[in-house]
């Protein structure tokens, strides 16, 4: 019944292996890919005839974790997977990027590529397992795929480069968290967090990914030796009478709106040039004979990128004017927003971006549902590009996945700076407003990110700056590497590589390309030209602000950390949390126990941060002798008075003990509810508490024991506590302390 092929090999210490024939037979092609236990399913379906009316390639990438992959159920009221999650849209990118730009040009067929988890051993992610898995798919289905390509993880554990490390080694001691997808010959996407290290660390990283692929990419093509269909019958249009066209009626229009430097009026031009394309050459009831609008659309924009490139290439002029190297100006705000936590504007060139920190507490920490099991997330990132920002009309919803792609970047890119949890406990959330676009506006997030983190007071390690480079890359091996790209190099040219760092290393590096990958030597250079991007717009930033606030805003909430032994956290919550609500009531602080006995505790006012902490530590502390506190008088009776010092806990101030001069009846000094200033100098024979008043100058809390004794000593008087012991059965009739004098001596 079934016809199954497999082709199995060792791969990063573990078997990879990859099956077709048994599931999902019905798709064009259909890959079972399972490493260590991780197992994903790869379909691919190609529409046998083109989409009408598209001028682009309509593929689509769906990556789905089903919770049963990890024998798991569901959460919420509907118990089944519902919309995609953050992850779930990353890895769809993931696959998507480097698979793209492999299909023949011209193939307008709408191709859906549906990755689901199976299986999850929690050890091996799947992404790379369903980046294996759709590439082997695609390259089974017979589409016009110049695959395949093959992706990988790789880790850099004490100086050491790692290939697909497991979960458990993705932790502090790893420096890098790097994904490269190529072909046999060449890299064509590059996800990375990095934890500061050099330019050839990470190429050295990229390098070596791609070497670790090549046993896969062969693996495939054997397998689709055995089981590939047979390649769709697709040719691709001849475009070049339509350029030749489009040249000799408007190419020096195109020439002259390329010369306009700023982004709207050069809009324009292009725009005028195109409408008059269309009005001369486009198929029409009145030019019958003319050509597809939709192909005409395709080769106008190949006659627009001539002109750019070529300029580039031959010149080294860019369409505002700049040479190859050159950032573009560089504006830097903070504390533009007075009660936002922090907050910066950050504007290079055209494109704008708001960036606004905001400190919150554990409540707001986000809770994050995956596969590998639930876990609290303290840093997040949104990333918001309305329409207005490109001076256009849209839609204004959820975010997309480009959103949640930039966002992503920018995030990567900021949290190896970020302080520890210990170091700084609060929540952070950075959300980017893009008000201006005009090319790599996820690296003015990053950068916008950074001043507005050190704006709230947030202590980061150093500041974070980030440069898009792009790529003009000729069929003639001619090549020009761009730094700091406008959206049209972007649109037209080859390549969007992002690197984001301090002055010292790499954070993050991404890269996307629109042609069959490109060279080491090509990626050696462009990270060599981003590196002194990087640092000249560092110098721009500092110019605003160069380190972090000394303090948090005032608007900030405030928090502070302690640590209490884990058995008595149950003594802090009460019986049904009823200990915890009343300090929350009765102080206004925020509290947060953790289960290793971490609590933050958090307000807007210090003085309420401190009467809650003094509440806890006197649940889970014992007070100390010698220290002194400041205490409430709960009641005075006639040998002294009882003073409340130590959260619950309250005190005997003897009669004796409340001033230096004789107090012949309590209430005449102390009366119920005044705050004192007394120190614990001990316990009775009972474990009942001994304070003193006297031995402490109500004014200034200063310690006067000392003091009190060597002028006793110059005097030639006696100890106090033999004053004491005599005072006790002494002058006043107190007949409390002596009758539970005798008690032990009648027993």
């Amino acid at each position: 019944m079934f016809d199954i092929k497999r082709k199995s090999i060792e791969w990063g210490g573990r078997k990879l292996t990859l099956e077709t024939g048994r599931i999902a037979r019905q798709a064009d092609g259909a890959v079972l890919a399972t490493y260590g236990e991780t197992t994903v399913l790869a379909t691919v379906v190609a529409a046998k005839t083109p989409k009408a009316g598209i001028d682009f390639f309509p593929l689509t990438v769906n990556y789905q974790e089903k919770t049963f992959a990890a024998g798991k159920i569901p959460g919420g009221f509907f118990k089944r997977e519902g919309r995609p999650s953050e992850k779930e849209t990353l890895v769809s990118r993931l696959i998507d990027r480097p698979i793209r730009p492999l299909f023949v040009k011209g193939f307008k067929n709408e191709v859906q590529v549906v990755v689901t988890v199976l299986s999850h051993d929690l050890e091996n992610d799947p992404d790379i397992v369903a980046m294996v898995a759709a590439s082997a798919a695609l390259t089974l289905s017979g589409a016009p795929f110049m695959g395949p390509i093959a992706g990988c993880r790789v880790g850099y554990i004490d100086g050491e480069y790692v290939l697909n490390p497991t979960l458990d080694l993705l932790t502090s001691a790893n420096k890098m968290d790097l994904i490269v997808a190529g072909t046999a010959d060449a890299v064509m996407m590059v996800e990375s967090e990095i934890q500061e290290l050099t330019e050839e660390v990470v190429l050295g990283g990229v390098t070596f990914a791609h070497k670790a692929i090549q046993p896969v990419i062969e693996a495939i093509i054997e397998l689709a030796e055995h089981a590939a269909k047979e390649p769709v019958d697709f040719k691709p249009t001849d475009d070049q009478p339509m350029i030749e066209a489009i040249n000799k009626l408007a190419g020096a229009d195109i020439r002259a709106a390329f010369s306009i430097k700023e982004k709207a009026g050069r809009q324009a031009g292009v725009s005028a040039a195109k409408a008059k394309v269309f009005e001369a050459l486009a198929k029409s009831e009145a030019n019958p004979e003319g050509f597809d609008p939709i192909k005409l659309g395709s080769a106008f924009k190949e006659a627009e990128a001539h002109v750019l490139r070529r300029d580039i290439i031959e010149n080294g002029h860019r369409v505002d004017g700049r040479n190859v190297t050159t950032v573009r100006q560089i504006e830097s705000e903070v504390g533009v927003l007075p009660r936002a936590h922090g907050s910066a504007l950050f504007t290079r060139g055209e494109t704008q971006a708001l960036v606004v920190a905001t400190l919150g507490t554990g409540d707001d920490e986000q809770f994050i549902d995956a596969l590998e099991g639930t876990y609290k997330e303290k840093f997040l990132l949104h990333y918001n590009f309305p329409p207005y920002s490109v001076g256009e009309t849209g839609r204004m919803g959820s975010p997309g996945r480009r959103e949640i792609g930039h966002g992503k970047l920018a995030w990567r890119a900021l949290r190896p700076m970020l302080p520890s949890a210990e170091e700084f406990p609060y929540t952070l959330r950075l959300v980017s407003e893009i008000t201006e676009s005009n090319g790599s506006s996820s690296m003015a997030t990053v950068c916008g990110g950074s001043l507005a983190l050190m704006d709230a007071g947030v202590p980061l390690k150093k500041p974070v700056s980030g440069v898009a480079m792009g790529l003009i890359l000729e069929p003639s091996g001619e090549f020009a590497i761009l730094t700091d790209i406008l959206g049209d190099e972007d649109h037209l040219g080859d390549m969007d590589f992002k690197v984001a760092g301090t002055a010292d290393g790499i954070t993050s590096l991404q890269m996307d390309i629109k042609i069959p990958g490109i060279t080491e030597e090509i990626m050696k250079q462009a990270l060599t030209q981003a590196q002194a991007g990087r640092l000249h717009i560092l110098e721009e930033m500092n110019k605003a602000l160069s380190g972090s606030r000394d303090s948090l805003g005032e608007h900030a909430p405030k928090i502070e950390t302690i640590k209490i032994p884990t058995d008595k956290i149950r003594e802090v919550i009460g019986t049904g949390g009823k200990v915890i609500r009343e300090i929350v009531e009765k102080t206004g602080a925020k509290i947060d126990i953790q289960d290793d006995g971490t609590i933050k505790i958090s307000a807007s006012e210090g003085s309420k941060i401190e009467a809650a902490r003094a509440w806890i530590q006197s649940i889970t502390e014992e007070p100390e002798i010698g220290k002194i506190y400041d205490g409430k008088v709960v009641k005075v009776v006639d040998f002294g008075a009882f003073v409340n010092f130590f959260g619950a806990k309250d005190g005997l101030v003897h009669i004796s003990q409340i001033s230096q001069e004789k107090v012949g009846k309590t209430s005449d000094v102390l009366t119920e509810g005044q705050i004192v200033k007394v120190k614990l100098v001990g316990f009775d024979d009972r474990g009942k508490t001994k304070l003193s008043m006297k031995v402490v100058d109500q004014e200034t809390g200063e310690d006067l024991t000392e003091k009190l004794a060597a002028e006793r000593a110059a005097r030639g008087e006696p100890e106090e506590e033999e004053r004491g012991e005599r005072s006790d059965r002494g002058d006043r009739g107190d007949r409390g302390p002596r009758r539970r004098d005798r008690g032990p001596r009648r027993d």
